[in-house]
């Protein structure tokens, strides 16, 4: 087998048992990394951490992800001014969100004998709409609702992933404690750093600064309808 260390190093091809005495004696486990290759690819490691770390990574990967949501905000064929402004806000925040909307007008009675003045709705909405979303379906009748659904533009979706990953990471950062202490003392450290050597050589000479799947072969243990009110 082809063996690589437990700091990456490449050791070479050696039999399996010299492998795995190598293991015992680092006290790690004997993993092999890439049983299609000829010879195949093994490596020390702790896999009880290997494992560990995966699964964390995994995790976090989890909290970045997104998916996208269809909501749905329905209106009324004579909405009024107050109204319709308060839907379309919420629409724009779904949108901005990374979700899509269906925007439907719901007919009562003699409405339905009127059903252009659903369709001039939904395209006022899809108008006002523009500058963040596209028509992904268009507007079309469905028993007494029209219907029509808004996807958010890439460059939207885009934003709203790169926004939720800062939050992520700043979640993440805040949870560390002493985090904000700890960068603080650091930078206060490296300004005292560069004062002292514009002071003097001797001062700044004096300063100083603080210090693909896996399969192991042998283990040390067992191993959302928003509305409001019409």
């Amino acid at each position: 087998m082809r063996l690589v260390g437990a700091d990456a190093e490449q050791i070479g091809i050696v039999p399996i048992n010299e492998a795995l005495e190598r293991a015992r004696t680092a006290n790690l486990d004997l993993v092999e990394v890439s049983s299609t290759s000829r010879p195949p690819v093994c490596r020390i490691m702790d896999y009880g951490r290997y494992k560990y770390e995966t699964a964390k990574k995994q995790k976090n990967a989890r909290k970045k992800q997104h998916s996208m949501e269809l909501k749905e905000m329905r209106f009324r064929p004579k909405v009024d001014k107050h109204d319709y402004e308060f839907k379309t806000k919420h629409i724009r925040e779904f949108l901005e969100e990374g979700n899509k909307v269906k925007v439907f007008v719901m007919f009562r009675g003699r409405e339905m004998a009127h059903t252009e003045f659903g369709r001039e709705l939904l395209a006022r909405v899809c108008e006002d709409m523009k500058e963040v979303a596209s028509v992904e379906i268009g507007a079309k009748q469905e028993g007494r609702r029209m219907n029509m659904v808004l996807a958010p533009l890439p460059a939207l979706v885009k934003k709203a992933a790169d926004e939720r990953a800062a939050k992520a990471v700043a979640k993440e950062k805040a949870k560390r404690p002493g985090a904000s202490k700890g960068d603080a003392k650091s930078k206060n450290s490296n300004d005292a750093e560069v004062v002292s050597a514009a002071e003097s050589a001797s001062a700044s000479a004096s300063a100083s600064t603080p210090e693909s799947d896996t399969v192991p072969l042998e283990t040390k243990a067992e191993s959302t309808v928003v509305e409001s009110d019409d």
